[in-house]
């Protein structure tokens, strides 16, 4: 295998620099916000609010909740999943997340790496596992747009 090199003239070079460096009042990486919905979501859920914890979706048909039981695409099915999943309060434990990575993948984009945890009664026993978001910017609201859960 070979290679090419070539060298740019000084201005196409500084041109390419200058573009490629952040914009200066860009917006911050949206590690806060993103934080601050996982930290809504975690309150939501902890008060037996399933459609409150469904804020940090995406409400689209294109959501995408993926788990060892297969796919789910759409807002409202997966709402019905969590629903079945979870009937009641003693289902849905307390909630709580760990080893949180929020990753930005660029402006408008970001994933989420983790892990989750359900405090139960005894007679339902703990659950947990890990879990990858993808956030979206979506109209100046950070939301989840799919959802890798085991």
């Amino acid at each position: 295998m070979s290679f090419v090199c070539f060298q740019l003239p000084r201005r196409a070079a500084l041109g390419a620099l200058l573009l490629a460096a952040p914009v200066a009042g860009a917006q911050p990486a949206p590690r806060a916000a993103i934080a601050q919905v996982l930290a809504t979501q975690t309150a939501a859920w902890n008060r037996g609010d399933i459609p409150g914890f469904m804020q940090g979706y995406w409400q689209s048909d294109s959501l995408v909740f993926i788990s060892k039981n297969g796919l789910t695409y759409g807002w409202q099915p997966t709402l019905a999943r969590y629903q079945k999943s979870y009937p009641d309060a003693a289902a849905m434990g307390r909630l709580g997340f760990s080893g949180l990575r929020i990753t930005p993948l660029g402006p408008d984009a970001a994933q989420v790496v983790g892990g989750w945890h359900l405090a139960r009664p005894a007679a339902l026993g703990d659950l947990g596992g890990h879990f990858l978001l993808v956030f979206r910017r979506v109209q100046g609201r950070w939301v989840i747009v799919a959802d890798h859960t085991s």
